[in-house]
Formats: C-alpha cells, structure tokens, sequence
C-alpha cells in the first residue's frame, strides 16, 4: 500500500507538525507492506528529492514562505504526479496549498485529513479558502484529530464529526526515563540555575511568554526559558526591566533538554492563541514526573492538563492567575508531588508513541 504524506515542510524544519509527519513516516514506513513518500516544500530554493532514514521525500521548489506558507508551483506539479501513483492520501493540514491542489486535480485516491487545527492568525485568508478546506473534509473518507477539544470548538469540524478518529500524538517514552548516567548532568543544572520554573518553545506571537515573565514578579524562584525566535531581544528587554530573574537558553539538543525537564520544579506552557492546538511538550514534561501549568484555549493543552489533577489551567493572558498557580505549586511540595505522578500516569498511559503509530497504521489499513 503505498501512502503518500503531505505536508508544507519536513524536518530539519523544525515544527510540531513537521515531527509528527516524521514520526509516522519511519515508524510505519515498510511496515505491514505500507510504503511511505513524503510530499513538502522547500522553506526557499529548488526541488530536491531525497531518502531520509529510508524515506523517500519530495521537497518542491519554492518562491519562500509568506504568511507561514510555502508559495510554490512546483508543489502543484508534483502532486499531480505522485497522486496516481499512491493508494492513499494523508493531508497533514493547516496547508492550503495542498487544500487547492485537491480541489483542482479531483484525485480519485482515497484521502486521510490530519487536522491539527484551524487556521488561526491569517483570518482574512481562512475565509477566501473555506470553499477548499470543505472540499477536502467532505472528501476525506477520515478526519484524524490529536484530542476531542478540537472537534468539539473547530468551526470546520462540526459538521464532520462522524469522520473524526482522535489519535493522540505521542513521545517516545524511553528515551525521557532518568537514568543513574543523567544523574550528574540534572544536578549540575540543579546548582547552576537553583529551583526553577521551565518553559520551552519558540519565542514566537502565540506562545504568551511576556505573560509568564510578569507572572514571575511575584515568585520566588527562577524561571528558564529554553528557545529562540522573534520576540527573543523584547522578552529580554522586558525581563531587564522588571528585575526577574530569568535565565535566556538557545536551543538545545533532545539529551540535553530531557535533563532540564528533570532538573525543573514544574513546567509552563502559557500560550495565549490556538495556534497551541496540542503541546507536545507539555508531554514531554508530564513523562518526567512534573506538575504542569498550561491555558484554557479550547484546544488539546487543556485536555492533555488535567485541571487540579495533573496541574493547573489557567486563563490566558492573566499574568495574575498564573504567578498564583506557580507559587501554589512551588510551595507546596506534596502538591506538586501529586500532581507529577499523575501527569506521570496520564502520559504514560495515553500519550506513548508507540500507541499513536499502532492507531494511525489500522486506519490507513482499514481505509
């Protein structure tokens, strides 16, 4: 059976849709006679194909990225020609361009739709391409989603429900288990940086890092932000002025980061937009045992979180109530042991790779 993902990038573009497309593609690719081909864009520059860890993936030629689409041509010519040879379809969307794509060569392929969430931040463009991301739905034989908040607040999706299969999205839940050789490394970064408040992400609009700088005027501990992006230089500005102690890290490697997942107190993820649609990290910090602190959007974050069992969820951009939710946290140790072994449980339990690609190989399977 041979599949074909489609999506706007893959890694080494680094990206939460991009991982997940990457993960699919190497843990099923020549599994059950399931072959699998990647179709994505180039961020800018001419086509290239390549075999990435025995994956066959189709970057087309691209103008560059606007509006946080690729503009390629090349993509179109593409699809054209790798439709007829696939039995299936799997449409990794937000992608518009591959919304058009369908809607313009009618493949008579079955069509899979991996809804990771509505697009949020460019409005004006959602409406113009509502007639297109319809098309797609209704010809989608299933609509895979990472959790049921997003069928349940998706404008798109409501009308489909009987399409859509939840598949939660998984982490390999090995390679986050501490192990004696770690030991040495978390304590180095507990003596470094002291008891601290972690976050991890891009520095980027949606993400509501100002928030959890404010809310850490009033806390008694240190926060670690791990990541780059836009806002870097105004986030540290704002954390010079109002005299927080916070501690700015580029981006590290996976080992590294596990061992600051290990080495924190608790987790934040304080995103204020649903661009948050799931929050992978937020996984990756319940997987090590620690309380987590996320915002209510109406998307995945607050279904991962358990409210008042795994952490706390919070309103978004309300530094008050988040600042409260730390200093809960932080000074109640029980609390937070508590609610680390339920985040322990809870991701142990739902959210193993494993389990994800296992889901995802039936129903391709099975369509």
């Amino acid at each position: 059976m041979r599949i074909l993902q489609v999506n706007k990038l893959y890694p080494p573009w680094i990206g939460g849709i991009e991982k997940i497309v990457q993960q699919i593609s190497e843990g099923l690719n020549k599994k059950n006679n399931l072959d699998i081909e990647v179709l994505c864009c180039q961020p800018k520059g001419k086509r290239k194909i390549e075999e990435v860890n025995n994956v066959k993936i189709w970057r087309a030629a691209s103008f560059g990225i606007f509006f946080s689409m690729p503009l390629s041509v090349d993509f179109l010519k593409l699809f054209k020609i790798l439709i007829k040879k696939a039995d299936l379809i799997d449409l990794h969307h937000p992608f518009p361009l591959a919304n058009l794509a369908i809607f313009l060569f009618r493949p008579k392929t079955n069509l899979i739709i991996h809804y990771h969430s509505d697009i949020v931040k460019q409005k004006f463009f959602a409406f113009l391409l509502k007639p297109f991301i319809f098309y797609s739905l209704k010809k989608a034989k299933k609509i895979i989603v990472s959790n049921p908040n997003l069928i349940k607040n998706s404008p798109y999706l409501k009308k489909f429900q009987n399409k859509c299969q939840v598949i939660p999205f998984g982490i390999d839940l090995e390679k986050f288990k501490k192990t004696s050789s770690q030991e040495l490394e978390i304590q180095k970064i507990k003596e470094k940086y002291g008891n601290f408040v972690l976050f991890i992400g891009r520095l980027t609009y949606y993400k509501g890092v100002e928030y959890l700088i404010e809310a850490m005027k009033n806390v008694k501990t240190s926060l670690v932000i791990i990541g780059q992006g836009a806002l870097e230089n105004k986030l540290k500005a704002k954390s010079e002025k109002l005299k927080v102690k916070i501690f700015f890290i580029p981006k590290l490697d996976e080992k590294d980061l596990i061992n600051f997942f290990h080495a924190c107190q608790l987790f934040v993820l304080p995103s204020i937009f649903k661009s948050e649609a799931f929050g992978i990290v937020l996984i990756e910090a319940m997987i090590c045992a620690k309380p987590i602190i996320s915002t209510e959007l109406g998307t995945g974050t607050s279904w991962i979180n358990q409210n008042n069992k795994t952490g706390f969820v919070v309103k978004p951009k309300n530094s008050q109530e988040l600042s409260l939710a730390i200093q809960k946290i932080i000074t109640n140790k029980k609390l937070a042991e508590i609610m680390g072994k339920n985040a322990y449980k809870r991701a142990s339990t739902i959210f193993d790779l494993d389990k994800m690609l296992e889901n995802t190989k039936k129903l391709y399977l099975e369509t």
